[in-house]
């Protein structure tokens, strides 16, 4: 089990990600104009930089929904391996069986 300040960080990683995302894609689109002043992409730059840094969406670390685990989680399903390998077996997810072949 991860410890519980783990999981909390990455909630908060969450939150200020949605929150600046906005501010965040402003400033980006801003920076890709190509008929930008030296200065004014300095001045962008120093936006940018002065935002948290755990608003960046790339900080963000996909972990399993239940487990907190951080290795071998599914999008799809937002759970760990192991987890997900119980669920199936014992039919909560529907359409997902084991190989077999």
């Amino acid at each position: 089990m991860t410890r519980e300040a783990i999981v909390q960080r990455e909630k908060k990683r969450k939150n200020l990600t949605e929150k600046f995302s906005e501010k965040r894609k402003k400033i980006k689109d801003q920076l890709k104009k190509q008929d930008l002043s030296f200065e004014d992409a300095m001045e962008l730059r120093k936006k940018l930089q002065k935002l948290p840094l755990n608003s960046s969406p790339t900080r963000r670390r996909n972990r399993c929904s239940l487990t907190g685990r951080p290795r071998g989680v599914y999008r799809k399903f937002a759970l760990g391996r192991s987890i997900l390998r119980k669920a199936a077996m014992r039919g909560d997810i529907p359409g997902l069986t084991k190989a077999s072949w």
